[in-house]
Formats: structure tokens, C-alpha cells, sequence
């Protein structure tokens, strides 16, 4: 009784699942341990034995039976064949005993599986030796052994080799089921490029692209056209490829023309190396040339190389002195100069040379030149032969002195870029109207002084043939308080852009009025409204133009048939837009299927109340 009554009284703590699951099976965790370890005894005491065996055999036959090593060889071969006859017909056994079709199988395949179980070799425990499976050198087993693909076990470097194949089959197979989405980012990316695609790619295309591909391996490029040459350069740039490797692929002593737009990984030995294998250049274009030194210059003005066209992106390393005694002696040949990003050479003491010792210059292009100011402003005055000009200053400059550079130089002008002048006003643009007869390109942005009634004067009455290409981006009030702008009509906006639509709308080719937030709703109905046609344009850029709505892109293009690239950030109200065939939709934001191939309109916008929905 006492006894019973002390085990009822006995306190046991919680047990897990696992345990009371053990207890239940009558299965004993320590009993597991020991009969594994000694298994594991078992099997190294074995594999010591035959080893010490095989070592005693072998000396043994060393003395008395040296030619029996050769029958030994044999021996083995043909054992091996065996095994492997052996394992194939059981595997032919099993794969016949599979049931077909329509007929019930044993669940846990034991009748199939108990033939090759029987023959089958059991896979060593680790820490014994084994025979490679792929290239039969022996190894310790360990338990990261792999499965080789007969079966058996492989030895770390055929581990790794079988596992490196596997990824780069995985990687492969990945990009030829490519889903949807990573086509949709590369066809966005094309489009932002610049690049739009109706229907499939072009083999000329295909061809360059594979070219691009496997640079490396190409020695040569023959006899390619010069267009393919440059769109190889272009893709080869966009890589960031355009190396000492493969840039002699691009010379030969005949070549005339050259362009980059990407040799940051060029140094100062290899634009040396451009003129010495191709001595003939007459057009030199190279971007993010960061190594373009003194020394290149040198070696230009030795050899007398005959350049008169020259654009150079980011080559602050050559010095003032240098592009002095540069334009003293070779610019009386230049017909084109195009700088670009210099913040810290040629200042407007050096512009003053170059005015002085380029007077053939008829494209001039200065371009976020930080040390050039209003002094360079006066010496292009002296430029009379000038027919392109592209400005973009950083130091401030005054609107009289822009006024009095276009009455100098204006009448001859077939394009005009004037970017982020802040300080100029109505009265430059009215030197424009007065002087500027010839223009073809005018770029006029980032000012937020310009009233929209000088817009609107500048296109009335302008005695300038129609445009064909406009750029008046971020011409807009900057004043935060009055978003709406100001009562002077600070910016280009509604009558502006309705002058200008109807002095150049039908020779216009390219829109560019991104940020002009001041053009309203009516003005953009009474432009863009189906009726009124725009022949010529192919490209517009109204992104962040608030007023613009799902109405407005439809009436664009309905009004304009020959339009193929239409960017819209920031147009929040577009949304359902159905955009026609050939033409690429870029930044709705709204617009998951941005482009909808659709056929051409056959109805009135105005009818079907802008909807398109």
C-alpha cells in the first residue's frame, strides 16, 4: 500500500512528442547509438584488414610472381565488364517490371526493387576508401561525398567539376525560359535607348549584337560597313568593353571618322594609338575621354594629323597652355568643335585663342564649361561663319550680352541651343525673332524669367521658316508659393505653345516640352484635338505637363500619324490608354501594358469623346 501509494506520488517533468513516440514503438535512442558505433568499428577494422592483406599479396607477388601482375590487370577489367553487364540487365529487369497503364502497382515497389537491391552495391560509410566513380583515382568517404552518375560516389574535385556543370546548365535553362518580365524590362530599356522595334529584330542587328557578344573572339571586323562599325562601337561602349584588347579592332590605316561614347578604360598609350594606326583621321568623337592628355595632343600636332572635326567629353586633364599652343596651330583646319564637361580647364583667356585661331568654325558646342562667362559671350561675336551654336554656361551671365551675341551672329544660324541661361529674358527672345531667319533647331530651357507673351511673339509673325525641332524644357515659374504661376504668365505656356504649333506644326519633327506646367487643359485640346494635323512629328516629350489625361495622348495620336515615341512621366491621369501600332508609350506610370498594339484609328476622337478607354 505505502508502495503504491509513493510511485502515485512520484513528480515527472513534461516530455516531447519524440519521447513518448520512442517509448510507445519500444525504441531505445541509446541502443541506436551503439549499434552504429559499432558498425562503424566493424567496418574500419575490416577495411585496416584488407588493407594489410592486399599490401602482404602484393609484395608477395613482387618476389615470387612479377609477371602475374599483368593477369592481375586482366583480371579486374573483366571483372568490372561483368559487374557492369550484371547491373544493366537488372536495371532492364526492374524497367520491365514497371507497371503500365491502367493497371495497379505494389505501392512500396518492393517486387521491382528487390532484385537490384540484392545485386547493388551499398554505398561505403564515411571514412572508408573508395574508387572514384568518374575518374577512379581512390578516396576517403566522407559524408559530403556526391552521387557520381553511375552510382557511385566522386572524390572532391570531381564533386565540384559535376556541381559547377549543374549551375551553368541551370543558368542556361533559366534564360531560355526567360518569363515575361525580364522581355518587358528589356524592351523598356531599348525604348529609353532610343531603340523602338516594330515586329522582330533585323539579321543585321542579330548579327552585330552576336559580334558584341563574343568581342574577344573576334580578330577583325573586314570589310563591315561603316554604319555597323558604329553601332558596334555604340554597343561595345554601353558594356564598358572598349578596352586595349579590342580597340584595334576599330583601326586600320584608311579610317577617316571614329566615335566612342564610352573610353573610360582607355589611357593615354591607347588614344596615342588611334593616330598612329589610323594617321588620316579628319573626325575624331570621343566621350568620357577622362585620359585625354597633354601628351595626345603632342603627338597630334607632330604628326600633323588633319583633324577639322573634334568632339571631346570630359577631358579635364589637358591643360590651358596646351589647348593654347593646340588652337594656334591646328585650328585653322577645324570646321567643328564640340566640348564638353571641362570644369577645370580652358577658361575664357583660352576661348579668346581659340576665336582667334579657329576662324573656319561652323558648329561650335560648349557645354557645361564651368570657367567660361560672359567674356566668351563677346569673343563668339567674332564667329561670323558660325552656322550651329550650343551653349550651356556655368557662371551667370547677362541678357544684354546674349542679345548682342545673336545680332551678331543670328543671320546665319541653322541651330540654336541656349541652355540653362537663367538671367535671360524677352528681349533675347526677341533678338531671336528679329535676327534669327535660317533656324531649323531652336533649344531654348531651364529659365524661369521669359514671359509666355514673349513666347508667343517670337512665333508670331516670325519671318523663320517652320521648325523641325523645339526643345523648351523646364520653362516654368520656380516660385513654389504661386504653383499655378505668376499673373505675368512667367514660362512658356498656353499661348506659346499654341503660336508655336501654328507657325511650325506642319514641318515640326520633335516636341520637346517636358516641365512646362503652365500649359493648359483648352490650349492642349485646341493643339492636339484630331482635326488639326501634324504630318511630320515622331517624337514628343510632355512628361510632367499636369493637364496631360488619357483624352489628350489619344488626341496626339490622332493628330499626329507619324508619331513612334511619345514619353509621358509624371502624367498621372493617363491610364486604359490604347496606343497604336509602331508607336512606343514610355513612363505611364498608370499603364502596365504600356505598348497595346493596336490598328490604326478609323474614327473620330472628338466622336468617341476622348475615351479610348
Amino acid at each position: 500500500m505505502s508502495g503504491r501509494r509513493t510511485s502515485n506520488n512520484r513528480i515527472r517533468g513534461p516530455q516531447s512528442a519524440l519521447t513518448d513516440f520512442l517509448a510507445a514503438n519500444n525504441i531505445s535512442a541509446a541502443q541506436i547509438s551503439a549499434d552504429y558505433e559499432r558498425r562503424r568499428r566493424e567496418a574500419q577494422d575490416q577495411a585496416q584488414q584488407e588493407a594489410a592483406t592486399n599490401g602482404t599479396i602484393a609484395e608477395e607477388d613482387e618476389e615470387e610472381l612479377p609477371d602475374e601482375r599483368e593477369e592481375t590487370a586482366l583480371q579486374k577489367k573483366k571483372r568490372k565488364r561483368a559487374e557492369e553487364k550484371a547491373r544493366e540487365k537488372i536495371k532492364e529487369t526492374k524497367n520491365s517490371k514497371k507497371p503500365k497503364k491502367g493497371k495497379k502497382s505494389d505501392p512500396d515497389g518492393q517486387d521491382s526493387d528487390a532484385a537490384f537491391d540484392m545485386y547493388s552495391k551499398s554505398k561505403p560509410l564515411p571514412g572508408q576508401l573508395e574508387n572514384c566513380d568518374k575518374c577512379e583515382k581512390r578516396f576517403t568517404v566522407t559524408p559530403y561525398s556526391k552521387t557520381g552518375p553511375g552510382g557511385g560516389l566522386l572524390c572532391t574535385k570531381c564533386s565540384k567539376e559535376q556541381e559547377s556543370q549543374k549551375k551553368k546548365d541551370a543558368k542556361a535553362t533559366a534564360k531560355k525560359q526567360a518569363g515575361p518580365r525580364e522581355k518587358r524590362r528589356q524592351t523598356e530599356s531599348q525604348k529609353l535607348d532610343g531603340i523602338i522595334l516594330n515586329g522582330a529584330v533585323s539579321l543585321q542587328e542579330l548579327c552585330i549584337r552576336t559580334i558584341a557578344n563574343n568581342i574577344h573572339d573576334v580578330e577583325e571586323f573586314g570589310d563591315l560597313p561603316q554604319k555597323s562599325v558604329k553601332r558596334l562601337g555604340h554597343i561595345l561602349s554601353k558594356n564598358r568593353v572598349v578596352t586595349l584588347r579590342t580597340l584595334p579592332l576599330f583601326l586600320h590605316l584608311d579610317l577617316e571618322n571614329i566615335e566612342m561614347t564610352d573610353c573610360g578604360e582607355l589611357e593615354v598609350e591607347d588614344y596615342i594609338r588611334i593616330f598612329s594606326f589610323a594617321p588620316k583621321i579628319h573626325t575624331l568623337s570621343l566621350q568620357q575621354a577622362g585620359q585625354f592628355k597633354d601628351e595626345v595632343l603632342d603627338y597630334i600636332m607632330e604628326r600633323d594629323v588633319p583633324l577639322k572635326h573634334v568632339k571631346l567629353y570630359a577631358a579635364n586633364l589637358i591643360t590651358d597652355d596646351k589647348w593654347t599652343e593646340f588652337f594656334t596651330k591646328c585650328g585653322h583646319r577645324l570646321e567643328s568643335l564640340q566640348l564638353r564637361d571641362l570644369d577645370y580647364s580652358l577658361d575664357d583667356n583660352v576661348f579668346m585663342h581659340l576665336v582667334r585661331g579657329c576662324p573656319n568654325l561652323k558648329r561650335l558646342k560648349m557645354k557645361k564649361c564651368w570657367r567660361l562667362g560672359h567674356l566668351a559671350l563677346k569673343a563668339i561675336q567674332e564667329l561670323k561663319s558660325l552656322e550651329h551654336l550650343s551653349l550651356q554656361f556655368k557662371q551667370a551671365t547677362t541678357a544684354d550680352n546674349l542679345s548682342e551675341m545673336i545680332i551678331a551672329i543670328g543671320p546665319n544660324l541653322r541651330t540654336l541651343s541656349l541652355e540653362n541661361f537663367q538671367d535671360a529674358d524677352d528681349s533675347v527672345l526677341k533678338a531671336i525673332a528679329t535676327h534669327c531667319t535660317q533656324l531649323q533647331k531652336l533649344r531654348f530651357t531651364d529659365n524661369d524669367l521669359c514671359t509666355d507673351s514673349g513666347y508667343a511673339d517670337l512665333f508670331t509673325n516670325w519671318a523663320n521658316p517652320p521648325l523641325t525641332f523645339v526643345d523648351f524644357s523646364s520653362n516654368r515659374s520656380v516660385d513654389y508659393n504661386k504653383p499655378d504661376g505668376t499673373e505675368e504668365g512667367t514660362g512658356f505656356a498656353t499661348a506659346g505653345f499654341e503660336a508655336l504649333m501654328a507657325h511650325s506644326g506642319s514641318r515640326l519633327e520633335s516636341l520637346m516640352i517636358p516641365s512646362c506646367r503652365h500649359i493648359a487643359r483648352r490650349g492642349l485640346e485646341n493643339v492636339f484635338n484630331g482635326k488639326k494635323q501634324y504630318p511630320l512629328l515622331q517624337t514628343a516629350d510632355i512628361s510632367f505637363v499636369k493637364e496631360i489625361d488619357t483624352s489628350i495622348v489619344a488626341g496626339i495620336f490622332q493628330s499626329c500619324p507619324q508619331m513612334t515615341k511619345l514619353a509621358a512621366f509624371g502624367c498621372f491621369s493617363v491610364s486604359d490608354v490604347i496606343v497604336p501600332k509602331g508607336v512606343a508609350l514610355i513612363g505611364v506610370p498608370n499603364a502596365q501594358d504600356s505598348i497595346v498594339q493596336e490598328g490604326g484609328y478609323d474614327f473620330d476622337v472628338i466622336s468617341a469623346g476622348f475615351g479610348l478607354l
